[in-house]
């Protein structure tokens, strides 16, 4: 089944439970995906898998910065409606990876690549972002390669 018929399936689901918070991020989403699909120049419509992920990791972390602005800014009401919605996205997401298990898989890259040192991170980080897309933040993936490459 594809995101976007499962995202209206979800939509119908949370209209029936009456879950505002869920159907407002459902509907997020699936108004991401149609701007993206009827986006000029896009043929044939449906989107593929690493665009559909592209976009729900855009979402995400979306609602995590607006989140962490609200709450340094005292309006735990917005934080909380943004974490609330941040869950529903994360639902359609890969399972994040741990900080050991992307650590592992940073090092395995390391060796297939064969980065020696910090000049080789533009190597590492193509392999790693295409690899490790939508498992892990970019920013944290970054900040591991280059723990990992100056020791």
């Amino acid at each position: 089944m594809s995101l976007k018929s499962q995202i209206d399936n979800d939509i119908k689901q949370a209209m029936l439970a009456k879950d505002k918070d869920a159907l407002t991020a459902l509907r997020s989403i699936k108004s991401l995906i149609l701007l993206e699909e009827t986006k000029e120049g896009t043929v044939g419509g449906d989107l593929k898998a690493e665009e559909e992920l592209k976009l729900l990791t855009k979402a995400a972390k979306q609602r995590r910065e607006s989140a962490d602005i609200f709450k340094t800014q005292g309006r735990e009401d917005l934080s909380s409606k943004e974490l609330a919605e941040l869950a529903i996205i994360e639902r359609y997401l890969p399972k994040q990876l741990s900080a050991e298990e992307l650590e592992a898989k940073v090092k395995d890259i390391l060796n297939r690549v064969g980065a020696k040192g910090p000049a080789d991170m533009g190597k590492v980080m193509g392999v790693a972002t295409k690899e490790l897309a939508g498992q892990a933040d970019g920013k944290v993936v970054s900040e591991t390669v280059k723990r990992l490459l100056v020791q």
